[in-house]
């Protein structure tokens, strides 16, 4: 029997961290990845794991070149393309392109643009500039009529931008990297901490409650998953904290909060979409609860930073 049916949605975080992040999208006619630095036989266990083996991989969005979002695209778009008997595009911006060894480059490349919408299937796919160390950086919000799902990872602070992209997504991947004080007194060299620590490294609890409370606030968000939590410098518990502090703090503890893992796959966030619902037909959304463990113009709104280490 089939996990999902008509356009009920599921999204569900594969792996998440310093050694893999990939996050699929689906709903059950059409799947897609957000980033792929897990092996091909990892994604293919963690989605029978979660229920959702066979689920169809349409596309792959690749939102930067470090290893751990693209180590594994080149050997999955092959192995999905000798299961179907095509190419699927792997979309990214043309300056990852150029920065990826020639090795991890699939056969098939769609050059994506930041403020460009483009289209998988029924689906509109938002790319969006984030600050961080690659040559190129996008984030993806996806457009299933009704219903926008985000990734925001891999931020060096909040721009304007962010926050509108978070503002309008009903369900969202959102980075929790790193404790502050855990960071600082770790182990780690003193200029990687700076790095992680800069404008284009990565988001810190602090940061993200604070993005958090105000996009909870305004009303639209249903389910956060707190991603991308370094092993070194965070805890699942500190994370669960902070953004559980925001949701309280913003009135909304209707909110699912979810913490994604680096080592297995978290369970479906699932919604219900109408099967009215399509691209310009407004519907109603009901998001099926899992128990939570608790406009500019782009090229001003990226320069405008909100929140800050």
């Amino acid at each position: 029997m089939p996990v999902l049916f008509h356009h009920d949605l599921a999204v569900a975080v594969l792996g998440s961290g310093s050694r893999g992040n990939c996050t699929y999208i689906g709903d059950g006619q059409h799947g897609l990845l957000v980033d792929c630095g897990l092996s091909t036989r990892q994604v293919t266990r963690r989605m029978e794991a979660i229920g959702l083996g066979g689920a169809p991989i349409d596309a792959v969005l690749v939102t930067h070149e470090h290893t751990d979002h693209v180590g594994g695209v080149r050997v999955l778009a092959k192995s999905v393309h000798k299961r179907i008997g095509q190419p699927i595009p792997v979309f990214m911006s043309a300056g990852t392109q150029r920065a990826l060894h020639p090795r991890l480059l699939p056969e098939r490349v769609d050059n994506v643009s930041a403020g460009r919408p483009f289209r998988v299937g029924d689906w509109d796919v938002e790319p969006f500039t984030v600050p961080h160390d690659t040559v190129d950086p996008v984030g993806y919000v996806v457009d299933l009529g009704p219903l926008r799902v985000g990734v925001f990872t891999d931020l060096g602070c909040v721009t304007r931008l962010v926050q509108e992209k978070l503002l309008s997504v009903d369900i969202a991947v959102l980075e929790f990297n790193h404790d502050l004080e855990m960071l600082v007194e770790g182990p780690y060299p003193w200029p990687i901490k700076q790095r992680i620590r800069s404008r284009h490294g990565h988001l810190s609890n602090e940061q993200a409650e604070d993005l958090l409370t105000t996009c909870a606030r305004a009303g639209r968000l249903k389910d956060v998953i707190l991603g991308h939590l370094s092993e070194e410098n965070n805890s699942p518990e500190k994370a669960l904290l902070a953004a559980s502090r925001a949701v309280c703090r913003a009135g909304r503890k209707d909110i699912g909060v979810h913490v994604a893992r680096q080592a297995e796959a978290i369970d479906p966030v699932r919604c219900q979409v109408p099967m009215e619902a399509r691209p310009g037909r407004p519907a109603s959304v009901a998001t099926a609860r899992v128990p939570s463990q608790a406009p500019l113009l782009e090229a001003e709104a990226e320069q405008e930073v909100l929140f800050e280490s």
